[in-house]
């Protein structure tokens, strides 16, 4: 039976509003996120914590149907945790462990518990131990970490100083954990990610598909009624500058069947969606080029113009990549163009240097100069200036060239330059990648 709930549900304070959204959830546990800090509520902090453990839930069946941000105060946290508690399976606490004076996240779970704090006498000696490890003593006020409600448990932080804690309220599990990602992400899958699935009353599968090359309702088009809710496998897609991701979760009895259901459909949305799906899990664009190049022994060498060295930065990325990437150039004006690339001075008069000639001489010359088996070019209007009518802002001619020549595709991005240039560079390892025909 679906279930309803809010996304958002902002604790109000002092007069601020309170925003919702109601979402249907066919999943069978609730969850509860609590972002914790004033730095989240004036905007000077971005919560991806919440995103990312929005994502992680989904994909151990749990749904979250509720999220609170509230400012660094005692009464605030507690109002929050009471309001969770109440509404949820589960509650997940991001933030306040840290030893800083606004740091009160234990204090107001000790105030909502109705216990006092404690301290852990072996927490002391691995604070202790992890500042000796670095070479400076300990400050004093990092002792408040290993202080801990009584009653709960202690969730190992391997990551940083402040250990984790989970607490039981009237059989609702409440899990609190760093603000610092790294720390809480691996606080996540460690141990709370295989609570909850040892919790669930059914074996959960879940593969990540990425895609690229369309926007996201003409995918959801494509795939039809696979994207229906309330169907198992259940599919969700997430949005990040154009990269697609699908999650396919599968839930059955066993593991087995639960698999069975995730191939079935990955086979479908494959075959349905073509070379769009460029990876999984995790992949980029560069980590897919990467396997690529290291199995068949290939080089590749980039020339840049708009994107700013961006395309080399997201292949150096990948662990390793100095066994295929052979060099990069960021040929910014005419000159740089014509001395480090071999652009010839007639192209850049007769067509500009945003142009397909242009940018299959850029491509070219990468190729010859740097001794690389491959080569990618960029060329582009970034803005917000320098765009005319002929040539607007967004304007992007790509090439990639190899020993069996070189191809130029026309690109035109919109949005900020932030954006036109994260495409266009995101644009290149694509054609680059469609090009290899893998």
């Amino acid at each position: 039976m679906a279930r309803f709930g809010w996304v958002f549900d902002w604790v109000p304070r002092h007069g601020d509003g309170v925003i919702k959204t109601l979402i249907e959830c066919d999943m069978n546990k609730r969850a509860g996120i609590i972002s914790i800090g004033n730095e989240l509520l004036s905007g000077h902090t971005v919560d991806t914590n919440a995103a990312y453990l929005g994502r992680e839930l989904l994909s151990v069946d749990a749904c979250v149907t509720r999220h609170w941000t509230v400012p660094d105060e005692l009464d605030a946290i507690a109002e929050a945790l009471t309001l969770a508690t109440q509404s949820c399976d589960m509650v997940l606490v991001t933030g306040g462990l840290g030893p800083t004076d606004d740091d009160i996240t234990r204090q107001a779970l000790a105030k909502f518990l109705g216990v006092s704090l404690e301290l852990h006498e072996d927490l002391l000696v691995q604070l202790r131990q992890f500042f000796d490890t670095r070479g400076y003593p300990m400050p004093q006020r990092n002792e408040i970490q290993a202080h801990v409600p009584v009653g709960c448990e202690v969730l190992p932080n391997k990551m940083g100083t402040a250990p984790g804690i989970k607490a039981t309220c009237e059989g609702v599990p409440v899990y609190v954990v760093p603000g610092v990602p790294k720390e809480m992400k691996a606080m996540f899958q460690a141990v709370i990610r295989p609570e909850i699935l040892a919790l669930s009353g059914h074996k959960i599968v879940v593969k990540k598909l990425k895609c690229f090359g369309v926007g996201e309702s003409t995918l959801v088009s494509m795939l039809g009624s696979k994207m229906r809710r309330g169907r198992n496998p259940l599919i969700n897609c997430t949005v990040d500058f154009g990269v697609i991701t699908l999650h396919v979760i599968g839930s059955e009895a066993t593991l087995q069947e639960a698999q069975a259901l995730v191939e079935q459909d990955e086979s479908y949305i494959r075959k349905t969606l073509g070379d769009l799906v460029y990876g999984e899990s995790d992949d980029t664009f560069a980590h897919v080029i990467g396997r690529f190049l290291r199995q068949s022994q290939g080089t590749l060498a980039v020339a840049e113009s708009c994107t700013g060295g961006l395309v080399a930065k997201m292949i150096t990325d990948v662990p390793g990549s100095s066994s295929f990437f052979k060099q990069g150039w960021v040929t910014y004006c005419n000159e740089s163009k014509m001395k480090q690339l071999g652009v010839s001075k007639k192209i850049l008069d007769r067509f500009g240097a945003v142009s397909e000639p242009a940018a299959e001489a850029m491509a070219l010359g990468a190729l010859e100069r740097s001794g690389a088996q491959h080569a990618i070019s960029v060329t582009g209007i970034a803005g917000p200036t320098g765009g005319t009518e002929s040539k607007p802002v967004g304007l992007v001619f790509i090439g990639t060239a190899s020993e069996h020549g070189c191809d130029v595709k026309k690109y035109i991005f919109t949005r900020d330059r932030g954006s036109i240039r994260l495409r266009a560079a995101q644009s290149a390892l694509h054609q680059f990648w469609k090009g290899l025909n893998l």
